[in-house]
């Protein structure tokens, strides 16, 4: 499928996720724009590389869940779910912005009375998100909510099961109050994503936990529909991916970094 075809398709099945992934694009653009312009620095990292990663990020899962929550039954419930998708990720982008241009930490920075009210309530608009990707994984689970069936929606199950367990490293990094285990946040990391080349990094178990959305249903994608043993490669390639999650995870909890140089 071409790019053009994927991107009307995508358009035609979710208009609004499709739209707010785009709008996210320009904030990644902006962002990016601003890390060449303003050399404020968060933590010893130019304040504008958070804001990208996270645009690009909230990007992504706008056009997974347009794509996946197609295939429910019901389109009120698609577009209930959709709406607090839009609501919340816009709350959290926005304030990940905001504090960028303040030059302000905005996870886990409750330094002054501004500071914790932003913090609280993107960690309330989070919580939201998580019930409702609950939801969208309880729906997945039952038959009759869903258009698909086979190895296509035992992808799309494993993946939404995945997304959502993502959510317990996130509240890890909440309860260490940081990223870093065994070290300060900060400090040497690897491009782009800064995950600690010198201590445990819980964000990169929780980037690959997440994106466990896309990757397993792709994998699922690239084997033919005829094949015989599909459904079998989807399950053994989505519980190795998981061991290796939860390997990430252990890892991280241990202070020993994913990547070392």
């Amino acid at each position: 499928m071409k790019i053009s075809e994927l991107s009307t398709t995508l358009k035609n099945r979710n208009k609004l996720l499709f739209y707010f992934g785009w709008i996210n694009i320009v904030a990644f653009v902006a962002c990016l724009l601003l890390y060449f312009i303003d050399d404020k620095l968060v933590t010893g990292i130019n304040a504008w590389l958070k804001p990208m990663k996270f645009s690009l990020s909230i990007a992504i899962y706008a056009w997974t869940f347009g794509w996946a929550l197609h295939y429910l039954q019901s389109k009120k419930m698609e577009t209930f779910i959709s709406w607090f998708v839009v609501i919340s990720m816009l709350v959290e982008i926005g304030i990940i912005i905001f504090q960028a241009a303040r030059g302000e930490i905005s996870h886990y920075n409750i330094s002054s009375a501004l500071n914790g009210m932003l913090f609280g309530i993107m960690g309330l608009f989070i919580g939201i998100n998580t019930v409702i990707n609950a939801l969208t994984v309880v729906l997945f689970l039952m038959k009759s909510q869903v258009t698909i069936e086979g190895p296509q929606l035992l992808a799309w199950r494993a993946g939404l099961l995945l997304f959502l367990i993502g959510s317990i490293s996130g509240g890890l990094m909440i309860a260490n109050m940081g990223h870093t285990y065994g070290a300060a946040d900060g400090g040497p990391g690897i491009p782009f994503t800064n995950w600690s080349t010198q201590a445990g990094d819980m964000r990169a178990a929780h980037f690959f936990t997440l994106h466990g959305l896309q990757l397993i249903p792709f994998f699922a994608f690239l084997i033919p529909a005829h094949h015989k043993k599909k459904a079998l490669l989807v399950l053994l390639f989505s519980l190795v991916y998981s061991f290796a999650c939860i390997w990430m995870h252990y890892l991280a909890l241990q202070g020993k970094p994913l990547f070392s140089f």
